[in-house]
């Protein structure tokens, strides 16, 4: 089997751009044999239509690649494709650079703000694995914490660089999360994108279509994923459009916001408040495969 193929079009620093080295990956997560077998094209791949075969690459991947030993999480809840969101962190580490001298700074001295961590709270993991960065992950779910609080205890020396806080207010993004002490260089967030459960299960739909998977009208979702993961009141459009007018009061605080827009469209009106506040903003284009994505980045 080919390991050195590059197709993915990932960015150039991710550790998935090759081919999943599916022996490798055995060796280092022995379950995961029971979900690869040969597809129609004559490769070694998993059934990303079975949830089961996608949470034992999932544990196989932050094994072999970020040395994560415990990684246990309801089956309702979101099991994340692991090379998107490590492209997430290494996307904003050349963002840091630009203020560092083109290097990318590394170790706990970089503070980073994840918003709806998820049960998973994969985004602090990999970016403290990758660039030893500290972060203070939070969510308005309170299992969603204790779960991730569950992963963080159980793998050495997260609990170190890994803070966990619950948002008790679902209207609120930073504050009543922000200290005053508080100072952080960066702000991420994977938003929930959709504005009901009928939305996100009709996306659910057309991901299984692609996929070749006989579809259902109450579809398995493939990665998990529960409410506060996957929709909220008015969808990624009035998130986002909260965070923006949030984050005028910590300006002083967090040096770069960001949040990652799944639908292009949403990109003018958020653009409309950003002027409205005086903020500067871009966006970086992320290319995984067939799919673009895109991180909306803004400063004060």
């Amino acid at each position: 089997m080919k390991t050195n193929a590059t197709s993915k079009k990932l960015h150039p620093r991710n550790k998935h751009n090759s081919n999943y080295a599916f022996q490798k990956l055995i060796d280092t997560y022995s379950e995961l044999k029971n979900y690869v077998t040969i597809n129609k094209y004559g490769n070694e791949s998993v059934d990303f239509g079975n949830p089961d075969a996608v949470r034992a690459l999932n544990k196989a991947l932050l094994k072999h690649f970020y040395e994560i030993e415990y990684y246990e999480i309801p089956k309702t809840n979101l099991y994340p494709p692991i090379p998107g969101r490590a492209d997430y962190i290494h996307y904003i580490a050349d963002l840091l650079a630009k203020n560092n001298s083109g290097e990318i700074p590394k170790g706990n001295k970089i503070k980073v703000l994840d918003i709806g961590t998820g049960a998973n709270c994969i985004y602090p993991i990999i970016g403290q694995k990758e660039y030893g960065w500290d972060f203070v992950a939070t969510d308005v779910d309170k299992q969603s914490i204790k779960t991730a609080s569950e992963i963080i205890n159980n793998n050495f020396n997260l609990n170190q660089h890994i803070e966990i806080r619950i948002q008790n207010n679902k209207r609120s993004v930073f504050k009543g999360i922000i200290t005053e002490k508080d100072y952080f260089d960066i702000s991420i967030c994977n938003p929930p994108f959709h504005n009901s459960k009928e939305e996100a299960n009709k996306g659910t739909l057309r991901k299984l279509k692609n996929l070749g998977q006989k579809t259902e009208s109450k579809p398995v979702l493939n990665f998990g994923g529960q409410n506060n993961e996957l929709w909220c009141e008015g969808g990624e459009m009035a998130f986002i459009t909260n965070m923006i007018y949030e984050s005028v009061h910590f300006k002083n605080q967090v040096k770069y916001f960001t949040t990652l827009v799944s639908k292009k469209e949403n990109l003018k009106s958020f653009f409309t408040v950003l002027k409205k506040t005086q903020a500067t903003y871009e966006v970086i284009d992320m290319e995984q495969g067939n799919k673009i994505s895109r991180i909306l980045v803004w400063n004060f």
